[in-house]
């Protein structure tokens, strides 16, 4: 074998083997191989001085060399132009673990389900400041600064005045009704509206109780409207929530912002009113309070008492919550914990 044959298929051995991983590595290949100073170049020159009778068997063969040295550059190039158009596409900023879907907390559902139940009834929602001053949490509500009421509720101030009931003093709200008193200053009725909302009590934490949680207060005020108005929207309420067979009972109880007052009962959705560990075997559970508005608090409004009356309500959607999820601690709604969370990926 001649040993310009011989280099040549060395030479095509390499071409044969090229390997680049970005442009600049092809484009080294490039000069190396087939640049008019590259190796293929250089056995076209020692070409010129072989004998007759072989040019023909090796010209043959350097155009094959050269031909596949283009085809496994062309190859190569496809190759890098495909990646790098495919690295175009990703977001590379992207965590390289697989995303989860997230899903709605079961508060958000429970008080989205809610407010859906009483929009169907015409309530729109009306929302408010969380940090507010005396007077809308509780003056304006028939709380009187002496009223013994006003311990019914541990108020987080913010700022109050030693030794003296302000109207002025800054608090945490302790109730969203602080919205219905802003609600009733601002519009004329006919006022039909629900106030979902988060509110603070000094209270210690537990598997029961917690120093925030979560309420939805409804205000309906018009002319004519009745007690029997007040339980037919809670039955309905019940029922939608907690299935059409569910029974209302309406207890009498007392707030300082409604006259007569009372607290509702449903009957267990575990046991269907049999009892059960969860009713304590009395085949009734309280969900919330209501009653019809005290004209004391219309006419703070500046709502004339006479022409007008109400009915309010408040429930927490905590316990809500607890009575569709059947949740035994309250501190798991604001823990965040994913194990808990997950159970709720289909509600």
């Amino acid at each position: 074998m001649s040993p310009l044959k011989q280099h040549i298929s060395q030479i095509l051995e390499q071409v044969q083997q090229m390997q680049a991983q970005n442009m600049d590595e092809l484009e080294a290949l490039r000069i190396k191989y087939m640049s008019k100073k590259g190796e293929i170049a250089s056995l076209f020159s020692e070409f010129r001085d072989v004998a007759a009778d072989e040019k023909k068997d090796l010209g043959m063969q350097l155009n094959e060399l050269k031909n596949a040295a283009q085809e496994r550059f062309d190859q190569i190039k496809e190759q890098l132009t495909a990646m790098r158009e495919q690295q175009d596409k990703q977001d590379l900023t992207r965590t390289p673990d697989p995303i989860e879907l997230g899903t709605r907390h079961p508060l958000s559902l429970v008080k989205e389900k809610i407010i859906d139940i009483f929009g169907r009834m015409g309530f729109t929602v009306a929302e408010g400041p969380e940090i507010e001053d005396d007077n809308h949490v509780f003056g304006l509500l028939n709380f009187a600064p002496e009223h013994p009421a006003r311990d019914m509720q541990d108020t987080f101030f913010i700022d109050k005045q030693k030794g003296v009931q302000s109207p002025d003093d800054v608090l945490l709200r302790t109730h969203t009704s602080s919205v219905q008193t802003r609600v009733m200053l601002s519009q004329k009725p006919p006022i039909r509206v629900l106030c979902p909302g988060r509110v603070y009590r000094n209270e210690a934490i537990s598997a029961r109780a917690h120093c925030f949680f979560h309420q939805i207060e409804g205000l309906y005020i018009d002319r004519n409207v009745s007690f029997a108005d007040l339980r037919q929207a809670m039955l309905y309420f019940a029922q939608e929530m907690f299935g059409h067979d569910t029974k209302i009972r309406l207890r009498p109880s007392y707030f300082p912002f409604t006259e007569p007052s009372a607290e509702m009962d449903i009957s267990c959705n575990i046991c269907g009113g049999v009892g059960c560990g969860f009713c304590k075997h009395t085949g009734w559970v309280e969900i919330l309070g209501c009653g019809m508005v005290d004209p004391n608090v219309l006419e703070a409004c500046g709502i004339d008492s006479k022409q007008y009356t109400g009915y309010a309500f408040g429930l927490g959607v905590e316990r809500i919550a607890n009575l569709k999820f059947r949740v035994k601690d309250l501190r798991l709604f604001s823990e965040n914990d994913i194990r808990f969370l997950k159970q709720f990926e289909s509600a």
